[in-house]
């Protein structure tokens, strides 16, 4: 089966996560990427360290399936190259600030002028327009700015928690990924290009929405209650006799079966606990009676029971364990593989979604720094003294 987007050649000149991953989801599904990094590396090339040469972990996942080149394009010779990679591309993905765009001519307008039809998919902090918008910014700035690491806090007046693992630059690249595919799509229809364009805060509030709407609503002004759940209960982090679960009961079937695993049918009745929301407010005596019949079983035991009863329940994993989950290994969730310099193959998550005809793969590993460099610019038409030029001047 050919691949949906074969044919497809993307320029990902993205940094960290939101452009890069973007780009990734187009390369599993079958378009051709090239990672464009600065000749030194890309900052996010190096985060979490594992090789000789300090290629981290993040690189590795959310660069697979590419090809990679090294680049300066400010000066006038990389401005041919990229004007040269233009020429022969559907789409480029920019996570940079604008006016850093228009610096290195990737802006849309410098872009367009070279390929009419072309495709820029860029994201932002902020968004365009507002009075923040020329701010920079990470994946915790829509944490923080969204309202959702205001509610992590233990209590008032608490410190809150950023969540470690970056959701925000994630969902950002998601949705920059579906914004290009149907960029292309529409392409197809009007022999069009257009600008996709993606914010981190954008990202971030419309996850939390739910929370925002009630506020507006009903400004009901919540306070942080930790892991605890606030709309239903029990929802909490429960500690068991050698570790901790996860449990999580929402709507009347759910709380049915509870009340009854629990041997509290008069719960039932109690107008404390009549609906969700009412389970929420008294949040903290219901997940007391939860914490009371976990401590006295373990983790394997307690999960067991409730998933008998079919309530959601989960072990809260260190890492190690994640690997070594039984149901993630038979899944096929991680895919081996090997990485110059790494001394046992890096377990690279596969895209989080499965089409029955045109599945995405993981097909091979990130490039190392420059990797394809000679060739793409072969390709290009650059020969090979002209190549050993370019090299010479500093431009790959």
């Amino acid at each position: 089966m050919t691949p949906v987007l074969d044919g497809i050649r993307v320029l990902d000149f993205g940094r960290y996560i939101a452009g890069p991953y973007c780009a990734t989801l187009l390369a599993d599904f079958g378009a051709e990427v090239i990672r464009v990094e600065k000749r030194s590396g890309g900052e996010d090339r190096f985060q979490a360290p594992l090789t000789d040469k300090e290629d981290g972990g993040l690189f590795l996942q959310i660069n697979r399936n590419k090809r990679g080149m090294t680049l300066d394009p400010m000066t006038p010779e990389g401005r041919e190259v990229v004007r040269r990679l233009v020429e022969t591309a559907d789409v480029v993905v920019a996570n940079l600030p604008p006016q850093t765009l228009k610096s290195m001519g990737l802006d849309y307008d410098s872009l367009k002028a070279i390929k009419p039809d072309i495709i820029l998919t860029m994201a932002t902090a902020y968004g365009q327009g507002g009075p923040y918008s020329d701010r920079v910014g990470f994946d915790g700035i829509g944490q923080v700015m969204s309202g959702a690491a205001w509610l992590t806090a233990e209590g008032p007046g608490e410190k809150p928690y950023r969540f470690q693992a970056p959701w925000v630059d994630f969902t950002t690249a998601l949705h920059c990924a579906f914004g290009t595919a149907l960029a292309l799509m529409s392409r197809n229809q009007t022999g069009r290009g257009q600008v996709v364009e993606g914010a981190l805060l954008a990202s971030a509030l419309t996850v939390s929405n739910p929370t925002i709407i009630e506020q507006a609503v009903l400004g009901i002004n919540r306070q942080p209650t930790g892991n605890r759940g606030q709309t239903a209960a029990p929802v909490d982090i429960f500690q068991t006799r050698d570790g901790w679960i996860l449990v999580q009961v929402i709507g009347q079937p759910l709380y049915k079966r509870w009340a009854e695993l629990m041997g509290e049918p008069e719960w039932l009745s109690d107008p404390r606990f009549r609906d969700d929301i009412h389970r929420g407010d008294h949040g903290p005596l219901i997940s007391e009676r939860m914490t009371i019949w976990c401590a006295e079983r373990t983790s394997e035991e307690a999960l067991n029971i409730l998933g008998a009863a079919r309530i959601p329940a989960g072990p809260v994993l260190s890492p190690q364990q994640t690997l070594d989950d039984p149901h993630v290994q038979a899944m096929g969730f991680y895919q081996p593989m090997d990485y110059p310099g790494l001394p046992r193959p890096a377990p690279i998550a596969r895209a989080a979604v499965s089409l029955s005809e045109t599945p995405g793969s993981v097909r091979h590993r990130a490039p190392t720094l420059g990797e394809e460099t000679d060739v793409i610019l072969g390709e290009l038409g650059y020969s090979a003294d002209e190549i050993a030029g370019l090299r010479q001047a500093a431009v790959i």
